[in-house]
């Protein structure tokens, strides 16, 4: 496996990292000692690939910024591996992606969104990432050819907007951003182009790189808009370093989304995540989706109950004032982003399509009938879907 220092264009550091890369070959040993929350433990390769078990990750920045924050008995399981791990069922693409890629490295589900995988390596492996079947596994899902993901998008002039995914695409150096730029920027029907990314969280200092205000003043001077959709799951994930760096982007006109994932043990608690995105809110951040969690194998015990969850999105909204509710509790689910809107007194959830690749569905309200302790459609009775409205 490639440690950060081995990337082409990489711009992190192995030296940021708290945990030592596997050996200079590059190559997994044949076993290894895993540090996990509850102790640690001898695994082969062959047993973390079976499990799901991504290896630990952390940059210093993020241990003492958790550790500091006073949340550090919630934050440690976002990064820290737990044997919880080995009994987490699911599987690996929970959305579909294999389903919805073009051109390698570059995915085209809903008609005015494409997906650019710029990358299989982040600055710190989540432990409930739904990627793990690319994050630091030299993936042959990342983009190879720009030239090609340009051709493509050339001839979808529906397509208004590009998300740049990975991985995190701010490991990349920003001469390799660059590249990417300059297969996106040529299109006159992009109007924005979008960065996903928890690198504000993980390492806030790659902001401080004086090479990316050129990097966002190009797409701002090819009259599109230049997005940061940061990545907070918890207050305690922001530091004095990242609201710095977050409020200079904004005065050079960088526009900034949240998206945080709902997860067990770390965030289930509605005045933590109002204060999250209270927190967003004064920073300039819009908070945009709480995803539900995806049963993905080796990630699914940070799954809440959707009754639960639905407490919990009403107990943030009783906490906010009107202009920070600006969220949606979304299940980023294989037919579409579903918004989960309330269990009714018939004992049913009720659902819209938020996105859906027939465009028709858009808008459309559907229920079907709970089940206790459910954490996903999949999970309810198939065949019992109610459609109650349509936009």
């Amino acid at each position: 496996m490639k440690t950060a220092r081995t990337i082409p264009g990489n711009v992190i550091d192995a030296s940021l990292m708290s945990a030592p890369p596997s050996g200079s070959s590059g190559r997994r040993p044949a076993s290894e000692v895993i540090n996990f929350i509850e102790g640690a433990r001898v695994l082969t390769a062959g047993e973390l690939e079976a499990h799901s078990i991504t290896r630990y990750r952390v940059t210093r920045s993020y241990r003492e910024q958790i550790i500091n924050s006073g949340y550090h008995e919630q934050l440690k399981f976002i990064v820290e591996p737990s044997f919880e791990e080995f009994e987490s069922p699911g599987n690996l693409d929970t959305s579909g992606e294999h389903d919805n890629t073009v051109v390698p490295g570059f995915q085209h589900k809903y008609a005015q969104t494409g997906l650019l995988l710029a990358t299989d390596r982040c600055a710190s492996y989540c432990r409930y990432c739904f990627r793990k079947r690319i994050v630091g596994k030299d993936s042959d899902e990342i983009a190879a050819d720009l030239g090609q993901i340009a051709r493509y998008i050339g001839g979808h002039p529906e397509m208004t907007n590009v998300l740049v995914s990975g991985g995190d695409p701010f490991v990349l150096s920003t001469g390799r951003l660059h590249a990417i730029l300059d297969h996106l920027l040529p299109f006159p029907h992009l109007d924005s182009i979008r960065f996903g990314t928890k690198m504000l969280a993980y390492a806030p200092e790659r902001f401080e790189d004086p090479t990316l205000v050129a990097f966002f003043q190009r797409i701002s001077e090819a009259r599109k808009a230049a997005v940061i959709v940061t990545h907070f799951d918890h207050i305690g994930e922001i530091s004095v370093d990242a609201e710095r760096n977050i409020l200079s982007l904004r005065a050079r006109g960088v526009q900034f989304l949240n998206q945080s994932v709902l997860l067990a043990k770390v965030n289930d608690d509605p005045e933590i995540l109002a204060a999250t995105f209270a927190k967003c809110h004064q920073m300039g951040i819009r908070p945009y989706y709480l995803f539900q969690g995806r049963p993905v194998k080796g990630a699914s015990h940070f799954q809440v109950p959707l009754r639960r969850g639905l407490e919990i999105t009403h107990g943030i909204n009783q906490r906010l004032s009107g202009i920070q509710k600006t969220f949606k509790y979304i299940m980023s689910h294989y037919t579409g982003k579903i918004e989960i809107l309330d269990i009714g007194a018939d004992d049913r959830v009720y659902m819209r399509y938020h996105q859906n690749k027939a465009p028709e569905k858009i808008g459309n309200i559907f229920s079907r009938p709970y089940i206790e302790g459910a954490c996903w459609l999949d999970e309810l009775p198939e065949g019992s879907d109610r459609k109650s409205a349509q936009r």
